[in-house]
């Protein structure tokens, strides 16, 4: 009898552990599963943060902050209608959120009213419309700065316009600065340093200003977690083919530079203070997001005017209402910001 329970725990013993060993190897196979899953989870969220964004890939939503004079997506103009050509700026969207995923050393062009010096004439130039000398691609010569091809010295061959955003290649020391143009021209160019403002590695882009030259509209944006909001949608009055003195707002991309309250101009052709445009933010060369301009310098700030959102007849600056101009002014960090100017 005692060997019949001897052999009957002994049985007992051995299923049980082989009940053991069957539950671990299930449990050890489940387990390798899952972190086999969350190793194909990771590769993949990797793979995507390498994978450029495209325009379907940006979420945008809108939760307006300025909701005076808010158009909609499409409204009606004259005997049609205009719109916000929200698929054109998804893709300039997609295209500034790519660039900041590199590790850059960001620098500005910059040459405000030439305060750097005169850019030497480039090796193939043209008279342009204002009989300014101009490269091939169109840039003008004054308020920009000399591209020249790498290890030339002697002519540049294009201008890089003053506002635009550069990636710095080699120190910001050197006579002459090698970049990689980010915004507003390609490629790798050597530009002299005066021409050139370091920026700095910690830069994040997140609130940008779009203006629209041919539905004659501006909108507001900004970057939070992973989504753009609409800030603002309203009417501007863009810079009128008008020579001398009036030019066309450059479409581009380019970095909010300087901001003042006021912003005194001349009466065209001469230096007598005509005016002052409010809530003033500049963005390349005379270009400035202003409120409505005030034909007299000792005036009252103008609300809104008719002409908003109508034809271009300013003169190269975004008009806007200056209670928008105020929430651009006070939402947009000079260095830190973009104005995207779309066709």
């Amino acid at each position: 009898m005692r060997n019949i329970y001897l052999l009957l725990f002994t049985t007992l013993f051995i299923i049980s552990c082989n009940r053991n060993k069957n539950l671990q190897t299930a449990e050890d196979i489940e387990k390798a599963k899952q972190d086999s899953i969350e190793q194909v989870r990771k590769e993949q969220e990797e793979a995507a943060k390498k994978k450029p964004s495209t325009a379907a890939d940006i979420k945008l939503e809108k939760d307006l902050k300025y909701d005076k004079y808010t158009l909609e997506d499409q409204y009606a103009y004259n005997d049609t209608f205009r719109v916000f050509q929200w698929d054109k700026i998804k893709e300039k969207l997609a295209y500034i959120e790519n660039f900041q995923r590199e590790h850059n050393q960001y620098g500005l062009v910059s040459n405000y009213k030439n305060k750097h010096g005169e850019a030497p004439t480039v090796a193939n130039f043209k008279r342009n419309a204002y009989k300014r000398v101009s490269d091939t691609l169109g840039t003008e010569r004054y308020q920009s700065a000399p591209l020249y091809q790498i290890n030339e010295t002697k002519l540049p061959s294009i201008y890089g316009r003053d506002g635009s955003l550069v990636k710095l290649l080699s120190s910001d020391t050197l006579d002459m600065v090698r970049v990689k143009g980010l915004t507003n021209f390609e490629g790798e160019w050597d530009i002299p340093k005066r021409y050139v403002k370091a920026l700095g590695d910690t830069l994040s882009f997140k609130h940008i200003v779009v203006v629209d030259v041919t539905n004659q509209n501006i909108c507001a944006l900004d970057h939070v977690d992973d989504t753009w909001y609409v800030r603002s949608m309203n009417k501007a009055t863009t810079g009128k083919h008008n020579p001398p003195y009036a030019m066309e707002t450059p479409v581009g991309m380019f970095l909010v530079q300087e901001q003042k309250p006021k912003m005194y101009y001349y009466k065209d052709g001469t230096t007598s203070i005509e005016g002052f445009a409010p809530w003033a933010s500049r963005f390349t060369n005379g270009a400035y997001i202003h409120g409505i301009p005030v034909n007299n310098p000792k005036g009252q700030i103008i609300e809104t005017s008719w002409s908003l959102g109508t034809t271009p007849r300013s003169h190269m600056c975004v008009r806007n209402a200056s209670s928008h101009s105020k929430f651009i002014y006070d939402w947009v960090k000079p260095y830190s910001s973009l104005v995207i100017v779309i066709d």
